[in-house]
């Protein structure tokens, strides 16, 4: 059976010699503008093309404001500390997650607590969310208080799992009945909705990856989404070395980082950006064909959920067992197809292995099970 997957794939790919799990495509303008970047000079984080990427990224999200930053990682950072995340606080999210989720966590000297995934988004359970909740917090002074530890609950970071949204209205009004902050990790769902409504705009605040693998890439790239504008313009002004505007004098009126996208990576955002919406439309061809593929053969391949529409980033299939996983692993890496396992839970790396943890039998069960299968878009 493996040897018919490998040849179902080789053959959507029309390659037999090696098929990546995730490559860009560069089908456009991206050539052009970036040798416009050159030609300008202005190569850096100042330049036209940084303010085109962030108003293209704001209309197609739906967010009132997008600010661009250098990677994912340093988007959900400054989320975070815009969220009000100090030193000692804890932060809730989910240990079925790339490491960047946690390791912005860790930047603003806060704490992870590991609350489980659903088997069908992957993402953070609201259900579990309320449940770790109710039998562990309390709520003082207008704050949320673990009771183990007390130390404030200052946020909740659910990261949509290969662009699969968890049920992001819940886990909304969970944590406004518990007066968290949360913060979306949307990094693998750019062109995914739920209920209608764009991934990353239903927390206080989002941020997105452009990562060389995800469905549209800068190289390096991330983006902060909010509706708020005074969240905003201290977005901007943090991740631009929080530098006091002047002809030529250099003042900085508080801790800031260098963490705004140069010109020449949103040269290639805006020229991918413009390609978006046909990626999406291949990237869901790509699946239904996967799914059609699949449904006979003894394997789940997973489907966007209810209410929401998957951009599908990286196509996922649940082995029966994780024997049976790292035989599909090993077999199809050793054929020239490269499918990768799901990452390790992060409260089993040394980091995080001390931050507490509630019930994660889901996230126990896909970590055995789930494996992801080539995702490039399809050109031909």
């Amino acid at each position: 059976m493996y040897k018919d997957i490998v040849s179902f794939i080789q053959e959507m790919y029309k390659n037999t010699d090696f098929i990546p799990l995730h490559e860009p495509r560069f089908s456009g303008n991206e050539k052009k503008y970036v040798n416009e970047t050159l030609d300008s000079t202005f190569v850096s984080s100042v330049g036209k093309f940084v303010d085109r990427f962030e108003e293209m990224i704001a209309e197609f999200t739906g967010a009132k404001y997008a600010i661009a930053t250098v990677n994912g990682t340093a988007a959900l950072h400054i989320a975070l500390k815009l969220a009000g995340v100090k030193d000692d606080d804890e932060v809730i999210t989910q240990p079925l997650t790339f490491i960047a989720t946690c390791s912005a966590i860790a930047y603003c000297n806060a704490v992870p607590v590991f609350v489980d995934v659903d088997r069908n988004t992957m993402g953070l359970c609201a259900s579990k969310l309320e449940q770790w909740l109710s039998a562990n917090t309390n709520l003082e002074n207008g704050v949320c208080v673990n009771k183990k530890t007390n130390r404030i609950i200052r946020a909740c970071v659910p990261m949509h799992t290969f662009g699969h949204s968890v049920e992001i209205d819940k886990i909304q009004r969970i944590c406004n009945s518990y007066h968290i902050n949360l913060v979306e990790d949307a990094a693998e769902s750019l062109g995914s909705y739920y209920q209608g409504r764009h991934t990353g705009t239903f927390g206080k605040l989002g941020s997105f990856s452009f990562n060389g693998n995800k469905t549209i890439t800068t190289g390096g790239g991330g983006m902060i989404v909010t509706d708020d504008e005074q969240l905003a313009s201290q977005a901007k002004h943090i991740t631009t070395t929080a530098k006091i505007s002047h002809k030529w004098e250099y003042a900085h009126d508080q801790l800031g980082f260098n963490y705004r996208l140069p010109n020449i990576n949103a040269a290639l955002g805006c020229a991918q950006m413009e390609q978006l919406p046909g990626f999406l439309e291949k990237k869901r061809l790509l699946a239904s064909k996967y799914q059609k593929f699949f449904i006979n053969r003894g394997i789940d391949f997973v489907v966007e959920g209810e209410n929401s529409k998957a951009n599908y980033w990286l196509n996922a299939i649940i082995l029966p067992n994780k024997t049976q996983r790292d035989e599909f692993l090993a077999f199809t890496n050793d054929n020239g197809v490269m499918t990768r396992p799901v990452w390790q839970l992060m409260n089993r790396l040394p980091m995080f292995s001390n931050c507490e943890s509630g019930d994660l039998d889901n996230a126990c069960w896909l970590e055995e099970r789930l494996v992801n299968i080539p995702s490039s878009v399809v050109l031909n």
